[in-house]
């Protein structure tokens, strides 16, 4: 940040009394910062703001995990109260705990290579259920009769209205 930008932003604190309240800092030297509700000159009310001061300044620098679970959690309200930093230890050590036991528990869980396991025996497929000739002979691919034996206009339909029958 610049000098100029830091004296007009300092000047705008000051006019819109925002007084920023340093909350805490983590393990990696972020600052978590809180700005309660105030009016501004116009009568507006305007909410609090939650917000970090990094310890690398550059924001391109920073990547998951680099801002606490339970800071990110503040920040975007969905925790009220900031956390302690024996809490931050406490889940840090729990993650570290479960990721130890997943690693054990695949390492057991593991499947067997393909020698290891007995050869799979092949069955025969016939058709689908859904064919109308499941569990019969198969209709064979040849022709069952030929075109030189049909006479034009010999065949007539069956009296009746359903020919379903």
């Amino acid at each position: 940040m610049g000098l100029s930008q830091r004296v007009l932003s300092s000047l705008w604190r000051l006019l819109s009394k925002e007084v920023k309240q340093h909350v805490g800092t983590d393990q990696f030297g972020n600052k978590y910062y809180f700005i309660p509700a105030y009016k501004n000159w116009r009568g507006h009310t305007i909410r609090e703001r939650r917000f970090v001061e990094t310890a690398q300044k550059k924001e391109v620098d920073y990547e998951v995990g680099d801002i606490p679970t339970e800071w990110e959690a503040w920040i975007r309200r969905t925790r009220k109260i900031p956390p302690t930093m024996e809490e931050i230890l406490k889940n840090e050590k729990y993650r570290e705990e479960m990721k130890i036991k997943s690693q054990d528990f695949y390492e057991k869980e593991k499947l067997p290579s393909k020698e290891e396991l007995a050869p799979v025996a092949q069955t025969q497929m016939k058709g689908h259920a859904s064919a109308p000739y499941f569990g019969r002979e198969e209709p064979s691919e040849d022709p069952t009769s030929t075109g030189q034996t049909f006479q034009p206009g010999s065949w007539m339909p069956r009296d009746g209205k359903s020919q379903n029958k």
